[in-house]
């Protein structure tokens, strides 16, 4: 078993589900970053749990050379959208789309599957395969 698929198992022991797995390079500082989610939301309580139990497991079985720090959170309300589940679960938000191209749009996500997005736009539904997509982020107007 692969180490994502380890620690998925360790965040779901504790009721949350693995959202994504990122590093990070901050201020000369390596930041391994665990992003977890739940029904009703990710409290610090649940961040530090699952921190501590991550953190052993991961002396045991490093996720890379060299020293990093291990940073357990939510990815937010304005989140990246980076795998066909996460686009699924999105369905129905606001997003912010920039394709590989340079365009960007913003919109509704309607649909997702596995080859691809739809996004209801000022202009109407307007499909693209992943392939095309640079980055994509959900967004909340406040």
């Amino acid at each position: 078993m692969n180490l994502e698929a380890q620690i998925a198992k360790i965040v779901e022991a504790n009721g949350a589900a693995l959202y994504d797995i990122e590093t990070a390079n901050e201020f000369d500082e390596t930041i391994y970053r665990v992003l977890i989610t739940k029904t009703g939301g990710v409290d610090l309580d649940l961040c530090a749990t699952i921190s501590s139990e991550l953190s052993p497991f991961l002396d045991v079985h490093p996720p890379m050379n060299g020293h990093y720090r291990l940073e357990v959170s939510s990815p937010g309300i304005e989140r990246k959208l980076t795998k066909p589940v996460h686009f699924k679960n999105a369905i129905g938000e606001k997003v912010k789309v920039k394709l590989l191209g340079g365009d960007k749009l913003k919109g509704v996500l309607k649909e997702a599957d596995e080859k691809g997005i739809t996004v209801e736009t000022k202009q109407g539904e307007e499909t693209f395969a992943y392939g095309d997509l640079g980055t994509v982020k959900t967004y909340f107007e406040w």
